[in-house]
C-alpha cells in the first residue's frame, strides 16, 4: 500500500489510470476474445507484468489487478471455477510487486458481472457474494484502493460500493453509458453517479463503451453534479453521435463478421493526438482520473500523461520528425531529399 494514498494525489492532481488490458493481451496472443477471462495471469504472468510496468512507463499513477472478469461467472461459462481465487491472488500480486517496484498505487478491480437483474433479488445476492469474495482477496493484497467499473446497473454499481465500503477501502465507481446515454435502468448518467457519491463513493464518472468524442458530453454535467472527484475512461475508438459506442460502430466496406467489435476496430482507432486533446478537455471540465478502457495500448497513456504536462519515461522516445530523412526540418539533412518528400 502506497504511503500517499489515491485521495491525497486526487487533491494534488490529476490521477491517471491505464486500462485496457483485455484488449491489448488479447492483440498480443495471450487472451481469447468473446469469453474474455484472464487466464494469461495463470499462464504468462511475465506478460501481465511486462504490461504493467510498460504503462507505468508510459504514465500511469496506478497499477491495477488485472482481475476484469476474473469473477466466479466468466469461470463457470468456461467450466473453470475452480481458477477463481488462484487467478485473482496471482493477478493481485503481479500488480502488487510493480507498484511497489515503481512507487505507484496498486488498485483492485471488480466489474460488470452479467448476471445482475434489477427485478430479482436472487441475482443482487449472488452479485454480492461475487463482488464481496474478489474485494476480500485485494484487501488482503492491501491495495490502495478499489475499482468497480463498466456498471450498466445503478442498482449493481450501489452493491459493489457497499461491499467496498465494508473494506474502509477509497473506491473509483464507474458507469457506462450506452447508446441512450442512460444507466440500464434508464437514468441520467449524472444522477445515477451523484445517488453514488452519496452513498459514500469516492470517486465516481464513466468508463468504457464510448470514445472520446462522445463521452466528452456526458462529463461536465457529472462534475456539476457531484462533490467528489470525477472519473472519464473512455475507449481510445472513433465513436460518432450517430455510433456512440464501440459496440455500435459499423464500417460500410467491412469485410469480415457483421460488425467491427472486438477485433477489428482497428479503423476506429484514436491516435496519440485525439487522445491527448480529449486529455486536455477533460481536464478543463474538472475531470480529475483518467484514463483509458478497452482498446488503449502505451503510446495513448503517454500522450494522456504529456497532455497533463508530465514527462513520464517514455517521454524520452516522444516522436521528433526534424530528422527525418524526407519530413524533417533539421539544417544537415540532403535537401534533394526534402524536395522530393512531395512524392512520397
Amino acid at each position: 500500500m502506497s504511503e500517499d494514498g489515491l485521495m491525497a494525489r486526487l487533491a494534488d492532481g490529476p490521477v491517471i489510470c491505464a486500462e485496457g488490458y483485455l484488449f491489448e493481451l488479447e492483440r498480443r496472443g495471450y487472451l481469447q476474445a468473446g469469453a474474455f477471462v484472464p487466464e494469461v495471469v495463470l499462464e504468462h504472468p511475465e506478460r501481465v507484468t511486462a504490461l504493467h510496468e510498460e504503462f507505468v512507463h508510459a504514465g500511469s499513477d496506478v497499477v491495477e489487478a488485472f482481475t476484469y472478469y476474473g469473477h466466479r461467472e466468466k469461470l463457470r461459462m468456461i467450466d473453470k471455477e475452480d481458477l477463481l481465487e488462484p487467478l485473482n491472488r496471482q493477478a493481485l500480486a503481479l500488480a502488487g510487486s510493480v507498484a511497489s517496484a515503481t512507487g505507484t498505487l496498486l488498485a483492485g478491480n471488480v466489474c460488470n458481472t452479467n448476471i445482475y437483474d434489477p427485478a430479482d433479488p436472487d441475482t443482487h445476492e449472488r452479485v454480492r457474494t461475487m463482488f464481496a469474495e474478489q474485494v476480500a482477496w485485494a484487501a488482503e493484497a492491501n491495495v490502495d484502493f478499489m475499482i468497480a467499473e463498466t456498471l450498466r446497473y445503478h442498482g449493481e454499481a450501489m452493491i459493489a460500493l457497499e461491499v467496498i465500503r465494508e473494506t474502509g477501502l477509497p473506491s473509483v465507481v464507474t458507469l457506462v453509458a450506452d447508446r441512450n446515454g442512460l444507466s440500464r435502468e434508464g437514468l441520467p448518467i449524472a444522477e445515477a453517479c451523484a445517488r453514488l457519491a452519496d452513498a459514500g463513493a469516492d470517486v465516481v464518472g464513466l468508463n468504457c463503451n464510448r470514445g472520446p468524442s462522445t463521452m466528452a458530453p456526458l462529463l461536465a454535467p457529472v462534475v456539476d453534479a457531484v462533490d467528489v472527484p470525477v472519473a472519464a475512461l473512455p475507449v481510445p475508438y472513433r465513436t460518432t453521435a450517430e455510433q456512440p459506442t464501440f459496440q455500435s460502430l459499423r464500417e460500410p466496406d467491412f469485410a469480415g463478421p457483421s460488425i467491427p467489435f472486438p477485433v477489428a476496430l482497428d479503423p476506429f482507432t484514436c491516435n496519440r493526438y485525439e487522445i491527448a486533446e480529449f486529455t486536455r478537455q477533460a481536464a478543463d471540465a474538472g475531470v480529475r482520473y483518467l484514463g483509458l478502457c478497452c482498446g488503449a495500448a502505451p503510446h495513448h497513456v503517454r500522450a494522456m500523461a504529456e497532455a497533463l504536462d508530465r514527462n513520464p519515461a517514455a517521454s524520452r522516445y516522444t516522436a521528433d520528425m526534424s530528422k527525418h530523412a524526407y519530413l524533417g526540418t533539421e539544417s544537415s539533412l540532403l535537401r534533394g531529399n526534402q524536395e522530393y518528400a512531395g512524392r512520397l
